[in-house]
């Protein structure tokens, strides 16, 4: 009888994690890196944000909260859902998780039967197919083209679904691509799920607030009110409010949903810190301005590296959306050797020489389903991104 469970066989280790720790190490060894794999923001936690934690801790706000989150937080949730999607969620309808993979996990767990499906758009966020994986249920990937600015299309969506199809993972703003959908483009995939009753949609809406130009950001519950029965939207406070360490994601949906994940989480972590939860109502209640000014930051540095990317030898770069990544193509470059003579035969391949080359560490565009490319998180500053594209440029242009 083997000691590990087999479910471990179908997972595999984050790339995004091991990309972060190798740069850490080769950094702790004397080595000049430069990480751009990590997808944080580089933004400290605003301080009325920081000092409602601190009053909690003075109140005493100190004991086992509720599993499915405080009750001034849930409410802060529903009226966040109301205010800025126009989705009217009672505050039983919410949940509160440790982060926004505690969400997934505990829909997927309290969900997924053996065999049933859930469909993917890939490029995807490294998590997504080996969370469906732990918790039994099969990935199924549908793909998407830097034609198609990295989009699902409703053809590939219909294309895709099959009598085990349980549900459709979304992520607008995308993590890796940056890749938002447009009301119309969303409209496209609710008429197609229409004809689906039995699909149920898990939107995944992390970066929601990090959207640029004059791009408006819109959720598919919100776009068609008849799936909203069908709908867990998920979101969180990592991205928008830099509270990436304070580990909190919510989401809303069916009441019998919730209950199904609150029983999940019950028996497996209870409640979210509680210090971080009193954080999250401020978050949410509180004031809002530093995200535009945030925004601004990002925009200016999403065109600094598109810009730079795009002079670089045999590099294709879409500019994206939304979120604080880019996902360009290397795929010019894929056959070509490196001065040491080694070939680059793979994406992984390229990010491995040109960690080892110039010291820039991104991750390769495999690990999220869809290559060659490769992810580049712009989360840092604009000095440190131009020298890093800078580097980049360089390495491709001794390529031969």
């Amino acid at each position: 009888m083997a000691f590990l469970a087999d479910a471990l066989s179908r997972v595999k280790p984050s790339a995004t994690i091991a990309v972060t720790q190798k740069a850490r190490e080769l950094k702790n060894a004397g080595r000049d890196v430069i990480g751009l794999g990590a997808g944080e923001p580089d933004f400290d936690t605003p301080d009325n944000i920081k000092n409602a934690a601190i009053e909690a801790i003075r109140r005493g706000e100190t004991k086992y909260p509720p599993v499915s989150g405080i009750v001034p937080l849930r409410e802060a949730i529903a009226k966040k859902f109301k205010r800025e999607n126009n989705l009217d969620y009672r505050p039983e309808q919410t949940i509160v998780g440790t982060g926004g993979k505690q969400i997934l996990f505990n829909a997927f767990m309290a969900t997924l039967n053996p065999g049933d499906e859930v469909i993917i758009p890939r490029p995807y966020w490294v998590s997504y197919p080996e969370m469906v994986a732990i918790c039994g249920g099969t990935p199924a990937f549908a793909d998407t083209s830097i034609d198609n600015g990295f989009k699902l299309t409703a053809a590939a969506l219909q294309k895709a679904i099959t009598p085990r199809t349980k549900w459709l993972l979304m992520n607008s703003p995308s993590n890796p691509s940056g890749a938002a959908y447009s009301e119309a483009e969303l409209r496209a995939l609710a008429d197609v799920l229409l004809e689906h009753p039995n699909v149920w949609v898990l939107t995944d809406d992390m970066y929601e607030h990090l959207i640029y130009g004059d791009f408006v950001f819109t959720t598919i519950a919100e776009v068609e009110p008849k799936l909203y029965e069908r709908t867990l939207t998920m979101n969180g406070v990592s991205k928008a409010y830099a509270m990436t360490g304070w580990r909190i994601g919510y989401a809303a949906g069916p009441v019998a949903l919730i209950k199904a994940m609150d029983m999940i989480q019950g028996q497996q972590t209870s409640g979210a810190c509680t210090i971080a939860q009193w954080a999250s109502v401020e978050a949410l209640n509180g004031p809002q301005d530093f995200i535009a000014k945030n925004k601004a930051i990002f925009q200016a540095r999403r065109d600094l590296v598109v810009s730079m990317l795009n002079q670089a030898r045999g590099i294709t770069c879409p500019s994206p959306e939304g979120a604080f990544y880019v996902y360009p193509s290397c795929s010019q470059l894929i056959g070509k050797k490196t001065k040491a003579g080694k070939l680059i035969d793979s994406d992984e391949a390229f990010c491995s020489e040109l960690l080892e080359a110039e010291g820039v560490a991104v991750v390769f565009g495999s690990a999220f389903g869809l290559g060659p490319n490769f992810r580049i998180s712009y989360a840092t500053s604009e000095a440190l991104l131009e020298e890093a594209c800078s580097r980049i440029q360089r390495f491709t242009a001794s390529l031969t």
